[in-house]
């Protein structure tokens, strides 16, 4: 099947701050299934320049968005304590929802919107859509056909100064700001994604520093302040599928973010690359034979394909889940990045926090499953100078 004679799905985007630049140049340029007619934000001027800068042509309010039957998708990129607001809204309307990560910043609230969304028959992708890019997707191959064979336990860790980076992304200073929220999602959505559903967490959390110092913006703020919630976390994760993986994230650090990502399985261990990339490299590791960096299964490795260059290029190929999305409209299947994965994603992070909080076992109630890309199709050709064919492995 032709990609070219599929019905584009007209899409409105919400929220139109930093990382729209990436969403809104890759949904109108990379991306058949898609058209972008119209954006919205709470600054008018905002929505302007986006709308200038990638040729859309209307500037949207949500009122709008909501009351424009031609509209079946709407991209929610707005802070996380906004999401639930937007998604219900846009639900109600009768619209299908991509949201960037978190889903919400209070577990009822997402369950309340999967039933919602479920009772209206409409979809909703929660991001990270990084789980989509050729470094997941490859490790996804490697578990899939046995090459680590059984994967029985994992240790992950990420460590990054959260308090200094809330100086430059205000929204950070926010419920949802703190790094297990901003980042550790990333590697609990790849986890997911690799090894199927958790169903149970132990954990041990701690907040925030007090942040009494500015080093990049001389006070702008005004004031100091203290990022809501645990700012670290340790815990261990049971895998439906049995294994045991070890997670720590701690936002109170200094210096250059610090990462790992490794799965041990009874063949073999896998390195896996950043996951908050889309082309992180996989190293396979068997018995006797040196690490080997396996090469990618699949397209989407974050690499520019388009003609054109972009500040923003290193955000790679944010709105793959977008696009999924669209071809499962289109399709009639059930998307990759669905409603239940979100879910999942923050109960079990949420999860995490609780365990801390009581100090016993948290039971994760959500489920999900996360399909696999089909395999073989590329983001490039002809050594990288050309682009491929790696929208076809979103199809079905």
């Amino acid at each position: 099947m032709s990609e070219l004679s599929v019905k584009k799905v007209k899409t409105a985007i919400v929220g139109c701050g930093m990382i729209s630049h990436i969403y809104i140049r890759n949904l109108t340029k990379l991306f058949s299934i898609i058209e972008v007619v119209g954006l919205c934000d709470l600054n008018p001027a905002a929505a302007e320049e986006k709308a200038r800068l990638y040729g859309v042509e209307k500037i949207m309010t949500l009122e709008e968005i909501a009351a424009d039957p031609e509209i079946e998708l709407v991209v929610n990129l707005t802070a996380p304590v906004a999401h639930y607001s937007v998604i219900k809204q846009m639900l109600e309307a009768g619209k299908h929802v991509y949201s960037e990560k978190m889903f919400t910043t209070e577990l009822n609230q997402a369950r309340e919107l999967v039933a919602l969304a479920e009772s209206k028959g409409l979809m909703i992708a929660v991001a990270p859509d990084t789980v989509l890019g050729a470094g997941i997707q490859t490790a996804r191959k490697l578990i899939d056909t046995g090459m680590a064979g059984r994967i029985t336990s994992g240790l992950v860790s990420v460590t990054r100064n959260q308090n200094l980076n809330s100086e430059m992304f205000r929204f950070l200073q926010k419920s949802g700001g703190a790094l297990p929220y901003d980042v550790g999602v990333y590697y609990i959505g790849a986890l997911i994604a690799l090894l199927g559903p958790v169903e149970a967490v132990r954990g041990f959390g701690a907040p925030a520093l007090h942040h009494q110092k500015e080093l990049l913006f001389d006070a702008v703020n005004g004031s100091d302040w203290t990022i809501p919630g645990n700012n670290t976390l340790t815990a261990g994760l049971r895998f439906a599928c049995g294994a045991l993986v070890s997670v720590h994230f701690n936002g109170n650090a200094v210096g250059a973010e610090r990462h790992s990502f490794e799965l041990y399985g009874t063949e073999g261990t896998l390195e896996i690359g950043d996951p908050d990339t889309f082309g992180g490299p996989v190293r396979l590791i068997r018995p006797e034979n040196e690490a080997v960096t396996m090469p990618f299964t699949h397209g989407y490795d974050g690499r520019n394909m388009l003609p054109d260059k972009s500040p923003f290029d290193g955000y790679g190929n944010r709105g793959v889940g977008v696009a999924d999305l669209a071809w499962a409209i289109r399709r009639g299947r059930q998307n990759r990045l669905s409603k239940e994965y979100g879910l999942h994603c923050q109960e079990v992070l949420q999860g995490i926090d609780e365990a801390a909080r009581t100090g016993e076992t948290y039971l994760v109630q959500s489920r999900c499953q996360v399909a696999p890309l089909a395999s073989g199709f590329y983001s490039s050709v002809f050594n990288g100078t050309g682009r491929g064919d790696a929208e076809r492995s979103l199809i079905d």
